[in-house]
Protein backbone atom coordinates (compact mmCIF):
# COMPACT_ATOMS: atom_id res chain seq x y z
CA UNK A 1 0.00 0.00 0.00
CA UNK A 2 1.07 3.18 -1.33
CA UNK A 3 3.19 5.60 1.49
CA UNK A 4 1.15 8.72 -0.02
CA UNK A 5 -1.97 9.36 -1.90
CA UNK A 6 -1.46 9.89 -5.59
CA UNK A 7 -2.24 13.47 -6.56
CA UNK A 8 -5.73 13.06 -8.98
CA UNK A 9 -5.42 16.27 -11.73
CA UNK A 10 -8.62 17.52 -10.18
CA UNK A 11 -6.83 18.50 -7.26
CA UNK A 12 -3.38 19.84 -8.50
CA UNK A 13 -2.33 23.29 -9.78
CA UNK A 14 -2.38 24.42 -13.40
CA UNK A 15 0.83 23.71 -13.19
CA UNK A 16 0.80 20.31 -12.19
CA UNK A 17 -2.41 19.89 -14.98
CA UNK A 18 0.03 21.20 -17.37
CA UNK A 19 2.97 18.58 -16.80
CA UNK A 20 0.07 16.14 -16.48
CA UNK A 21 -1.23 16.80 -19.69
CA UNK A 22 2.40 16.38 -21.66
CA UNK A 23 2.46 12.71 -19.72
CA UNK A 24 -0.87 11.59 -20.54
CA UNK A 25 -0.14 12.61 -24.30
CA UNK A 26 2.88 10.15 -24.16
CA UNK A 27 1.71 7.93 -21.81
CA UNK A 28 -2.41 7.99 -22.13
CA UNK A 29 -2.53 8.60 -18.73
CA UNK A 30 -0.64 9.79 -15.74
CA UNK A 31 1.27 7.01 -14.16
CA UNK A 32 1.78 6.79 -10.47
CA UNK A 33 5.31 7.93 -9.94
CA UNK A 34 4.51 11.14 -11.57
CA UNK A 35 1.12 11.62 -9.42
CA UNK A 36 3.40 10.94 -6.23
CA UNK A 37 6.16 12.87 -7.50
CA UNK A 38 2.99 15.89 -8.13
CA UNK A 39 3.40 16.52 -4.21
CA UNK A 40 6.06 18.56 -5.01
CA UNK A 41 5.77 20.70 -8.43
CA UNK A 42 9.42 21.47 -9.07
CA UNK A 43 10.37 17.63 -9.11
CA UNK A 44 7.79 16.84 -10.94
CA UNK A 45 8.80 19.03 -13.68
CA UNK A 46 12.49 18.58 -13.33
CA UNK A 47 11.84 14.36 -13.52
CA UNK A 48 9.52 15.04 -16.19
CA UNK A 49 12.31 17.17 -18.48
CA UNK A 50 14.71 14.49 -17.85
CA UNK A 51 12.51 11.55 -18.67
CA UNK A 52 11.86 13.56 -22.17
CA UNK A 53 15.76 14.38 -22.63
CA UNK A 54 16.93 10.67 -21.99
CA UNK A 55 14.33 8.31 -22.78
CA UNK A 56 12.69 10.34 -25.86
CA UNK A 57 15.87 11.70 -26.93
CA UNK A 58 19.79 10.62 -27.32
CA UNK A 59 20.74 8.54 -29.97
CA UNK A 60 20.49 5.45 -28.70
CA UNK A 61 17.51 3.34 -30.01
CA UNK A 62 14.43 3.16 -27.53
CA UNK A 63 14.32 -0.49 -27.33
CA UNK A 64 18.04 -0.57 -25.75
CA UNK A 65 17.11 2.17 -23.49
CA UNK A 66 14.07 0.45 -22.15
CA UNK A 67 16.38 -2.78 -21.64
CA UNK A 68 18.63 -0.72 -19.94
CA UNK A 69 15.39 0.36 -17.31
CA UNK A 70 14.09 -2.89 -17.09
CA UNK A 71 18.17 -4.49 -16.02
CA UNK A 72 18.53 -1.55 -13.62
CA UNK A 73 15.58 -1.60 -12.25
CA UNK A 74 15.74 -5.69 -11.58
CA UNK A 75 18.97 -5.33 -10.21
CA UNK A 76 17.41 -2.36 -7.89
CA UNK A 77 14.69 -5.04 -7.09
CA UNK A 78 11.80 -1.98 -7.88
CA UNK A 79 8.41 -4.01 -9.08
CA UNK A 80 7.00 -0.99 -10.38
CA UNK A 81 9.67 0.09 -12.63
CA UNK A 82 10.49 -3.94 -14.16
CA UNK A 83 6.58 -4.12 -14.51
CA UNK A 84 6.64 -0.97 -16.25
CA UNK A 85 9.75 -1.34 -18.65
CA UNK A 86 8.71 -5.09 -19.19
CA UNK A 87 5.48 -3.60 -20.73
CA UNK A 88 7.09 -0.99 -23.23
CA UNK A 89 9.50 -3.87 -24.02
CA UNK A 90 6.28 -5.73 -25.03
CA UNK A 91 4.85 -3.18 -26.44
CA UNK A 92 8.17 -2.62 -28.74
CA UNK A 93 7.99 -6.05 -29.50
CA UNK A 94 9.73 -8.26 -27.16
CA UNK A 95 8.49 -11.65 -26.08
CA UNK A 96 8.32 -12.69 -22.19
CA UNK A 97 11.36 -14.79 -22.82
CA UNK A 98 13.59 -11.86 -23.91
CA UNK A 99 12.27 -9.68 -21.04
CA UNK A 100 12.97 -12.47 -18.48
CA UNK A 101 16.31 -13.00 -19.96
CA UNK A 102 17.23 -9.14 -19.85
CA UNK A 103 16.56 -9.80 -16.15
CA UNK A 104 18.12 -13.06 -15.20
CA UNK A 105 21.78 -12.74 -17.22
CA UNK A 106 21.14 -11.23 -20.36
CA UNK A 107 21.78 -14.59 -22.72
CA UNK A 108 18.84 -15.06 -24.68
CA UNK A 109 17.70 -11.23 -24.59
CA UNK A 110 18.59 -11.22 -28.44
CA UNK A 111 20.43 -8.22 -28.12
CA UNK A 112 23.75 -8.05 -30.08
CA UNK A 113 27.49 -8.37 -28.28
CA UNK A 114 28.17 -5.28 -28.54
CA UNK A 115 24.69 -3.88 -26.98
CA UNK A 116 25.18 -6.74 -24.13
CA UNK A 117 28.43 -4.96 -23.35
CA UNK A 118 26.32 -1.45 -22.62
CA UNK A 119 23.78 -3.17 -20.74
CA UNK A 120 26.51 -5.59 -18.58
CA UNK A 121 27.62 -1.86 -17.88
CA UNK A 122 24.34 -0.69 -16.96
CA UNK A 123 24.06 -3.23 -14.11
CA UNK A 124 27.47 -3.19 -13.19
CA UNK A 125 27.18 0.51 -12.36
CA UNK A 126 23.84 -0.12 -10.19
CA UNK A 127 25.21 -3.07 -8.46
CA UNK A 128 28.32 -1.33 -7.46
CA UNK A 129 29.43 1.64 -9.27
CA UNK A 130 33.42 1.32 -7.73
CA UNK A 131 33.74 -1.75 -9.46
CA UNK A 132 33.90 0.05 -13.12
CA UNK A 133 37.07 0.14 -14.18
CA UNK A 134 38.59 1.74 -16.91
CA UNK A 135 39.01 -1.20 -18.71
CA UNK A 136 35.07 -1.40 -18.72
CA UNK A 137 35.18 1.86 -20.71
CA UNK A 138 38.06 1.38 -22.87
CA UNK A 139 35.88 -2.20 -24.48
CA UNK A 140 33.02 -0.11 -24.67
CA UNK A 141 35.06 2.58 -26.88
CA UNK A 142 36.34 -0.54 -28.62
CA UNK A 143 33.40 -1.48 -29.97
CA UNK A 144 32.38 1.64 -31.11
CA UNK A 145 30.46 3.12 -28.50
CA UNK A 146 30.61 6.71 -28.36
CA UNK A 147 31.43 8.47 -24.78
CA UNK A 148 27.96 10.71 -26.05
CA UNK A 149 26.28 6.93 -26.18
CA UNK A 150 27.90 5.68 -23.21
CA UNK A 151 26.91 9.03 -21.10
CA UNK A 152 23.41 8.58 -22.24
CA UNK A 153 23.41 4.92 -21.20
CA UNK A 154 24.52 5.86 -17.52
CA UNK A 155 22.11 8.48 -17.67
CA UNK A 156 19.80 5.64 -18.13
CA UNK A 157 21.18 4.01 -15.22
CA UNK A 158 20.87 7.00 -13.05
CA UNK A 159 17.79 7.90 -13.90
CA UNK A 160 16.07 4.84 -13.36
CA UNK A 161 18.11 4.48 -9.92
CA UNK A 162 16.69 7.31 -8.43
CA UNK A 163 13.19 6.22 -9.28
CA UNK A 164 13.91 3.28 -7.98
CA UNK A 165 14.80 3.95 -4.78
CA UNK A 166 11.73 7.01 -5.12
CA UNK A 167 9.52 4.57 -5.74
CA UNK A 168 10.58 1.91 -3.56
CA UNK A 169 10.52 3.83 -0.02
CA UNK A 170 7.38 5.38 -0.92
CA UNK A 171 5.96 2.16 -1.27
CA UNK A 172 3.94 3.95 -5.02
CA UNK A 173 1.30 1.62 -6.04
CA UNK A 174 2.81 -0.52 -9.65
CA UNK A 175 -0.60 0.73 -11.95
CA UNK A 176 0.97 -1.46 -15.14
Amino acid sequence: MARLKTLEKTDATQEVRSTFEEIEKVFGRVPNIFRTYAHFPPLLKANWEKVKAIMMGGSLQRELKEAIALVVSDANACQYCVAAHGLALQQLGFSRQRIEALAKNLEGSGFQPRELKLLELARKSTRDANSVTDQDIDELLRLGWSESEIVEAQGVMELFTGFNKFLDSLAVDIDF
